[in-house]
Formats: structure tokens, sequence, C-alpha cells
């Protein structure tokens, strides 16, 4: 005998515009000022009290999930697409520029690029598949020859990290100017133009703990 799962009523249509109004509301907020804007902007923002907002999201990260799910997928789409570009370098600099624009003049994104939530299972469901596959565009654009032999996954994340302070501290001055200062780190990248580096890539371990250490600063 099979149990029947309960059903899900629909929202009326006074909450499903509720929700929406704070969707809205929140990810314009989270963009503007991170993941720990006070959700009671975001409640005032949507001309709504803060009980509705918890009613629809009991936690802050019930509704960052929810902000940031289409910039989700497109995250795990630009590494899925640049994990089969030819050649390989090309893939690499799509996924790099792709995420870039992701971030670019979006704050909450910029957290979720770079830091680590692990009572988020979505955001981290979504952190690993990029990582998985970043790792495999690393390691193509090395088989290839394109890319420099000493860089791994791990110091691709911190580009991506680095570029969320330049977003944030142009973005308002030159929406563009991030390309910029991309294009010289992919300069950098090329194995024709390496030089020895002077310290060892931080180990995976080390680079979660650098993670950790900024979600829990940021959401304090």
């Amino acid at each position: 005998m099979t149990t029947r799962k309960p059903s899900i009523a629909p929202l009326r249509k006074d909450a499903q515009r509720n929700r929406a109004a704070l969707l809205d509301a929140a990810r314009t907020v989270f963009a503007e000022e991170g993941l720990d804007a006070p959700l009671e902007g975001i409640a005032r923002r949507a001309g709504l009290a803060i009980g509705t907002l918890y009613r629809h999201f009991p936690t802050r990260m019930d509704l960052v999930g929810a902000v940031m799910a289409e910039k989700k997928r497109a995250w795990i789409k630009a590494a899925e697409a640049a994990v089969v570009i030819e050649p390989a370098w090309d893939g690499l600099t799509f996924f790099l520029e792709r995420v870039c624009e992701l971030q670019a003049g979006d704050l909450a994104f910029n957290d979720i690029a770079s830091m680590r939530f692990p009572y988020a299972a979505g955001i981290e469901a979504a952190r690993k598949r990029a990582y998985d596959l970043g790792r495999r565009i690393v390691e193509r654009a090395q088989a290839e020859g394109s890319l420099r032999p000493d860089i791994t996954a791990e110091d691709v994340a911190f580009i991506v990290w680095a570029h969320s302070r330049v977003s944030e501290a142009t973005y308002a001055i030159d929406p563009h100017a991030w390309r910029r200062y991309l294009a010289l780190t992919l300069d950098g990248l090329r194995a024709t133009a390496a030089h020895p580096l002077p310290v060892p890539p931080l180990r995976p371990r080390q680079v979660l703990r650098a993670q950790l250490r900024l979600g829990r600063r940021r959401l304090r």
C-alpha cells in the first residue's frame, strides 16, 4: 500500500502577490547591500509587515535561496557550456567572463560566489557542481597547453573572489570596469606568460576555512 504525500495547497492570489513583492524587493536590496541586508528593510520596500516575510520565508537563507535560484542556474549553465568549448582556453575565458557578469552590480551573488554557507543546502549544491566543473575546465586548458600548469581550481575561485571587490568598488562608477581587470588577470594565466610563483596555492581545506570565515562575518 502506497502512502500519498499530502498535497500542498496553492497560495491565494493575495499571498502570491505578497510573495512576488517580497522576492522583487529582496532581489533589489540584496543586490545593493549584500546578503546581510536587514530583512525589515526588504519587507518595508515590499510594502509589507516583517511577519508576512517570515510566513513566506521562515529564515534568511530561505529567502536568499529563492532570490538566487535564477542566478544559480545561470552559474551552472555557464560551467556546463564552458567545459565542452573548444579550444579549452576559450572555455575558461567564457566561464570567468560569465561569472563576472553575474557578479557585476549584485553584492548578493558576490557573497554566494566567494563564501560558504553550510546550512544552505541548495546554494552549496550549486557551488559544488560549479567547482567540479571548474576543475575540469582548468584541467582541459592545462592539457591543451594554454593555461599555466601551476594554476589550481582553488586559484580560479580566488580570481572570482577578487573580482567581487572590483565589482563592488567600481560598478556605480563604470559598470564595465571589471572587464579590464579580468583581461589583465587572464593574461597572467596564459602558459606563455608564466613565471614561477612565490608561494604554493592554498589547499582545498584552507580555501574552505577562508570562505566559511567570510560567510560567518558577513551574516554575523
